[in-house]
This record gives C-alpha cells, sequence and structure tokens, in this order.
C-alpha cells in the first residue's frame, strides 16, 4: 500500500522511501491506472508543491535522506576498557559497563552495544540506518543512565562529545561516569581528568560532530 500511494501521488519524492527500504524498489504496485487518473481528474497539484506549502516544517524534523552521525559503534570507557551494554532493553533500564563483545565478549543475544550518537544529538541503540526508538536519557546530575522512548525535543535526552572525551549533558550540567567495579552507569559533575568520565566512540565523523560542537558553544 505504501508503494501504491508512492507512486500514485509522491511523484521524484518516492525516491527517498526506495533509498530508505530499498526493499520496496522491487514490489509491484499492481494495477495504479485508477488512481492516477482520478488524480489527473481533480487537478491535484504535484507533491513538491506540497512539500513547499503544505509540509515545508517536515524535513526539519523528518529529513528524506537521513543526515551522517556524529559518532557510531561501540562506546569504550577509558578507565574500565568495558563498553556501554544497553541488553536490548526497553524504557526504564538502566545503562551498565560490560565485556566489550570485540574483545572476545560471548557473541549473544544478550549484549547491544551498537549505539548511534545522531543528527538530532541523541544516542541510540543500534547502526545509524537501523536504530531503535529508545534514546540515552537523565533526570538529574546524580541520576543513573537510562533507556527512554526517544521525543525528538532535546531535553533530557540532548547530549554533547567534546575533545576531553566526555558526554557531557547541557540540561544538568553533568558528565557520563562510571563505577568499573560495579558496572555501574551515572551522572556526575563533570571532571575531564577522571578516566571514568572518558568514553571512545568506535567511529567519529569530526566534520558533523564539529558542527555540533560549535552550535553548542554559540
Amino acid at each position: 500500500n505504501l508503494k501504491r500511494v508512492a507512486e500514485t501521488w509522491m511523484d521524484e519524492f518516492a525516491e527517498y522511501i526506495y533509498q530508505r527500504r530499498p526493499e520496496y524498489r522491487h514490489l509491484s504496485t499492481g494495477d495504479i491506472s485508477a488512481q492516477k487518473e482520478l488524480r489527473k481528474h481533480l487537478k491535484c497539484k504535484d507533491f513538491k508543491w506540497f512539500m513547499a506549502a503544505v509540509a515545508w516544517d517536515v524535513p526539519k524534523y523528518y529529513p528524506p535522506v537521513e543526515p551522517p552521525p556524529a559518532a557510531w559503534g561501540e562506546i569504550r570507557n577509558v578507565a574500565a576498557n568495558l563498553c556501554v551494554d544497553s541488553k536490548h532493553g526497553a524504557t526504564g533500564t538502566e545503562l551498565r559497563l560490560d565485556i566489550c563483545v570485540k574483545d572476545g565478549s560471548e557473541r549473544t543475544w544478550s549484549h547491544e552495544q551498537l549505539f548511534t550518537f545522531g543528527w538530532r544529538e541523541d544516542i541510540r541503540p543500534g547502526e545509524p540506518l537501523h536504530t531503535r526508538k529508545f534514546c540515552f536519557d537523565a533526570i538529574s546530575h546524580s541520576s543513573p543512565v537510562t533507556l527512554y522512548d526517544c521525543h525528538g525535543m532535546k531535553g533530557n535526552q540532548h547530549w554533547s562529545y567534546r575533545k576531553d572525551k566526555t558526554l557531557f549533558h547541557p540540561v544538568s550540567s553533568s558528565c557520563i561516569d562510571c563505577n568499573p567495579a560495579e558496572k555501574k552507569i551515572f551522572m556526575n559533575r563533570c571532571d575531564p581528568l577522571s578516566e571514568t568520565q572518558q568514553w571512545i566512540f568506535e567511529h567519529i565523523n569530526m566534520t558533523v560532530l564539529e558542527k555540533f560542537n560549535s552550535k553548542a558553544s554559540s
């Protein structure tokens, strides 16, 4: 049904759907000649007009092409040499440290150690094009870091990855810290000299990251 709608109404914008969902490209729409004839009979404006005149703000919140992330992959703590693990949890799950899968931990479904620091400046479980709908969330300068349903409005889910390797939380003016012995992850007053507050993303896009950080300092 989605492909039938796209081919009937979306004109060249249908390509954005196929870029995000390539498996749709080769599906058959069946006969949509009646739908196209109805559009012609009603003298409907094209989809480009709709995007410019009606849905002009949609690309700001739902860009047709996913912008590149600032960082992604495992998040390794410098002091502990352990990785953030969300264990495939849902809302309310506290993040923990665990042996990094890439260091030889058993590759079981219980581990979830790939994260994406994306264009909304939130951090989500999953690889850049396949993130889950949960975000790193913190409610105070001493709270645990939990997963919570992503709302896309920054606030408690807004993060900054700084040059000193700290993950800064602007709302609480604090940083993600950890207790390596107990494998707990929590917020704390920022101390850039503390290695328990230093985190290394597996992959970093410096162009995007510098754009985020320059925006935060302006």
